[in-house]
C-alpha cells in the first residue's frame, strides 16, 4: 500500500516540477505557471517555492534571481541524485561511530533539506520511505526530542504556551495556510518512553506528519504540528541554559484544562473540519481530554485509540491465523504489559470488541469466575 501511495505521490511531484514557475508545494494540484508574489532572496529563503539551482534562466530573470544562484541550471532529478549521493557518503564516513551519532547525523542532513527545499525533501522521503522513516520518526525522533533545544535551527509548526492565555484565538491566524486538514498536537508530557520532555516534544508532531505526507499522501501544505507548552517537571531541562520552553512546573487541574480548552476553541474557530490528533500526553490527561473533546470536536487520541485499533486488528488476526472463528476471540486471555494510555486503550478496545461478539452481553458471560484481562505494570 505504501509503495502504491509513494508512486502516485512521486508522479504528482514530478508533474509539479515540470511547471514553468516555482512549485506551490508538493501537495498542490497546480498545472502550468502559478502566481508568485515573492521575488529574489524571499523565494530562495522560502522552502515551499525554492527550487535551488533548478530555476531555469527565464524564471531567474522573471523572479529577480539572476546573479543570486550559481550559473549552472541543474534539473530536479540531478538535485535528487546529488542529495542521495551525499546521504550515502555520510553513511560511509560515519561507519564505526555510535548508532546515536550516526542517526542524528542522518536526521540533520534530512532536516537541512527540509529547511531549504520542501518539494525535494518530500520526494526523497516518498521514494525512500522504508530507509528514512526510522530517521524522521521512531526510533531517531526520540534522540531528536532529547536534544531538540540544541538542534533547533528553524521554527516549524506552532507553539502555544501557558503565557499565551487569552491570545490563542488571534495567534491561530498567524499560521499562513488558509486550510489545514490535519493537526498533531502534544504537550510533551510523555514522549515515547522518555517521559516529560517539555517543549522539546515538538519533534513528535513534526515527524509523525512527515510520515503521513510521505506514506499516506496527505497534502504537506495542509498539515500543522503544534506544541502546547504548559511547563515541565523535568529538572534537567529546567536547569538547561539552552532549553527553549517555559521554565516553570507543569500546570495542573483547571489551569491546565483552561489552556487546552482555549487552544481547541481557537483551532475549531479557524479550521472547523480539521482533524486534531492528540499525541504523547501522559495518561491522566490523555483520557481526560479525549472524553472532554471527542463529542465537540473532530479529534482523537492516537495513543489511546490509534494504537488500540492496530492492536485489536492484530489480536483478531491471530484468532483467524489459528483457523478458528472470530467468535473464539471471547475465549482469549488478554495480557497488557504497561498501564499507560496505550496499554489501557488496548485493553478497553479489546473488552468492547468482546462485548460486541454475537451472543455476548456482559463480561461475566465470557466465562464464569474467569478474568479475561490482565495488566502488568512496574507499579
Amino acid at each position: 500500500m505504501w509503495r502504491h501511495a509513494a508512486a502516485r505521490r512521486s508522479a504528482q511531484i514530478r508533474r509539479l516540477l515540470s511547471t514553468s514557475a516555482p512549485s506551490a508545494g508538493a501537495g498542490s494540484a497546480v498545472r502550468g505557471p502559478c502566481i508568485v508574489h515573492k521575488r529574489g532572496t524571499d523565494i530562495l529563503h522560502d522552502p515551499w517555492y525554492n527550487k535551488d539551482t533548478a530555476f531555469p534562466l527565464t524564471e531567474r530573470d522573471r523572479l529577480g534571481l539572476r546573479g543570486l544562484l550559481p550559473p549552472r541550471v541543474m534539473s530536479f532529478e540531478q538535485q535528487y541524485e546529488r542529495f542521495i549521493n551525499s546521504y550515502h557518503s555520510l553513511e560511509h564516513n560515519t561507519q564505526g561511530e555510535p548508532d546515536s551519532v550516526v542517526s542524528l547525523a542522518k536526521w540533520r542532513i534530512l532536516n537541512r533539506l527540509h529547511d531549504r527545499n520542501e518539494t525535494l525533501y518530500y520526494r526523497v522521503l516518498i521514494d525512500n520511505i522504508k530507509d528514512f522513516a526510522p530517521i524522521i520518526y521512531t526510533p531517531t525522533v526520540g534522540l531528536v526530542c532529547e536534544n531538540y533545544s540544541g538542534l533547533f535551527r528553524r521554527p516549524r509548526g506552532m507553539y502555544f504556551s501557558a503565557k499565551d492565555k487569552g491570545e490563542m484565538m488571534s495567534m491561530i491566524y498567524n499560521w499562513p495556510a488558509e486550510k489545514v486538514d490535519m493537526i498533531v498536537v502534544t504537550d510533551g508530557s510523555r514522549i515515547l518512553g522518555l517521559g516529560d520532555l517539555g517543549v522539546q516534544g515538538i519533534g513528535i508532531p513534526i515527524g509523525k506528519l512527515d510520515v503521513y505526507v510521505a506514506a499516506a499522501g496527505i497534502n504537506p501544505q495542509k498539515v500543522l504540528p503544534i506544541m502546547l507548552d504548559v511547563g515541565t517537571n523535568n529538572e534537567e531541562l529546567l536547569e538547561d541554559k539552552l532549553y527553549l520552553g517555559l521554565r516553570q512546573p507543569r500546570l495542573e487541574g483547571e489551569e491546565y484544562l483552561a489552556v487546552v480548552d482555549e487552544f481547541m476553541e481557537a483551532v475549531h474557530a479557524r479550521w472547523p473540519k480539521a482533524i486534531v490528533q492528540f499525541e504523547d500526553f501522559q495518561m491522566k490527561w490523555a483520557f481526560e481530554t479525549l472524553q472532554r473533546y471527542r463529542s465537540r470536536f473532530c479529534m482523537f487520541n492516537d495513543d489511546v485509540q490509534g494504537t488500540a485499533g492496530v492492536a485489536l486488528a492484530g489480536l483478531l488476526g491471530a484468532v483467524r491465523a489459528q483457523g478458528r472463528p472470530l467468535a473464539d476471540f471471547t475465549k482469549q486471555k488478554i495480557v497488557v504489559v504497561g498501564a499507560g494510555s496505550a496499554g489501557i486503550g488496548v485493553l478497553n478496545m479489546a473488552k468492547h470488541a468482546m462485548l460486541r461478539m454475537p451472543g455476548t452481553h456482559k463480561i461475566g458471560e465470557l466465562g464464569e469466575g474467569h478474568n479475561q484481562f490482565w495488566v502488568l505494570d512496574k507499579d
